[in-house]
């Protein structure tokens, strides 16, 4: 018994760090998460993004096989590694309500369940802390167990096995869209299946309110989801004036989730910002985190997105222009 309880701490998190840098590796976390997380500037780098999955995994395996003070080293650093993405989740989800992060290799919506799981793997790592300094340097948790707590092993990583297979997410859709209207692939058939524009009412910028529908039927329409709270929306936020000059032609709006009375992006000019407080518009159209871009055609129909991601929202902007003037615009 007393050496399950020094083992399994180690042989936890171990597992945990192992799976969540797999899961990473199989959809790698780009720039734009890093910023919607709040990670600090100095570490928003593509190496380090890169990087990062091998990082967990290593930090796990040595959880696994090492003891003594080396394994106390790797323990600390786990604590520190879990306290640090704790931070990050509470702060994101208190900045932004709609905030998310690809925590284990898909993109999901921050909720009290993260915190608190957060929360468990950072007490986890500090009883590693607490533990692993009396486990055998060469071997650690592996060699400490011995022959007879093997069973348990098998049963135990056979059960986390059955949930990741259970749990693993499926390969995302392009999440750039076709944006021609009627574009055709060889056989004639749409390559972008166009769903209905929901008639699900909006405010705007003076309080007054339309449906979806009734403001893209008179002209395109390019629906951009940001936050004011949200780092990575920064980029299509400022870019929108260049975009609205490059697209004469489509009404280029900002949509966020606070009433135009109680929001820092407020635009009383046409084409005047959007303003969805009970969330409706992101619950219509499936997207979950910002910035999030769709485009409405004045058929009544969606002519592509949503995309999500910076750098996904200024490659459909280009995508946009492009079917429209035939040729790309720079820097999209």
């Amino acid at each position: 018994m007393t050496n399950a309880l020094l083992v399994a701490p180690a042989l936890l998190l171990g597992g945990v760090l192992i799976a969540s840098g797999a899961l990473k590796l199989r959809t790698p976390a780009d720039l734009d998460e890093f910023r919607q997380l709040g990670v600090p500037a100095v570490l928003q780098r593509d190496w380090i993004a890169r990087a990062h999955p091998w990082g967990e995994i290593a930090l796990g395996v040595a959880l696994v096989i090492l003891g003594g003070w080396l394994g106390a080293v790797a323990a600390v650093l786990a604590c520190a590694l879990m306290a640090t993405y704790l931070v990050l989740v509470v702060r994101a989800r208190a900045a932004t309500p709609d905030a998310s992060c690809a925590c284990f290799g898909s993109t999901r919506p921050i909720t009290s369940v993260t915190v608190v799981r957060n929360a468990w793997f950072t007490l986890l790592a500090l009883t590693a802390v607490a533990t692993t300094w009396a486990l055998p340097m060469w071997g650690g948790a592996v060699a400490a167990l011995g022959a007879q707590g093997w069973p348990w092993v098998a049963i135990a990583a056979g059960a986390a096995v059955t949930v990741a297979l259970i749990l693993w997410p499926e390969p995302l859709a392009p999440t750039s869209a076709a944006v021609p209207v009627a574009s055709t692939d060889g056989d004639g058939e749409l390559d972008y299946v166009r769903a209905i524009t929901p008639a699900v009412p909006v405010q705007l910028a003076d309080g007054s309110v339309k449906t979806l529908r009734e403001l893209a039927g008179r002209r395109p329409m390019l629906l951009l989801a940001v936050s004011p709270t949200c780092a990575s929306c920064v980029d299509t936020i400022e870019s929108r004036a260049t975009w609205r000059a490059l697209l004469p032609e489509v009404d280029i709006r900002l949509i966020v989730g606070q009433a135009a009375g109680d929001s820092e992006l407020v635009e009383r000019e046409e084409p005047v910002s959007l303003h969805d407080p009970e969330l409706w518009v992101s619950q219509s159209l499936g997207y979950e985190i910002t910035p999030s871009a769709t485009l409405f055609g004045i058929d009544g129909l969606l002519a592509g997105g949503p995309v999500t991601g910076s750098e996904n929202i200024r490659t459909f902007v280009g995508d946009i222009y492009e079917s429209l003037h035939g040729l790309r615009p720079d820097g999209h």
